[in-house]
């Protein structure tokens, strides 16, 4: 009989993988289809997962979003 790992043993599998985890602070796994997974010291946050292009996308706006709202208030 086969035993199926849940989502969550998977996530953390890919999680704890050093393969995963690029200069070993960056996330990057094409499998994790999550936007934000939790960074690797677990109860810091959440991070980016830079092989998921809408993850990127994500980034980008919240970047802008806070550079434009600085811009914004400074004036």
């Amino acid at each position: 009989m086969e035993i199926k790992k849940s989502d969550k043993d998977i996530f953390n599998e890919w999680h704890d993988d050093p393969a995963n985890w690029k200069f070993g602070i960056f996330y990057f796994n094409k499998k994790d289809k999550r936007l934000l997974p939790p960074k690797r010291i677990k109860g810091f946050g959440w991070t980016v997962n830079f092989a998921n292009p809408y993850s990127v996308m994500l980034l980008i706006v919240i970047i802008v979003l806070g550079l434009t709202i600085g811009l914004l208030i400074k004036k």
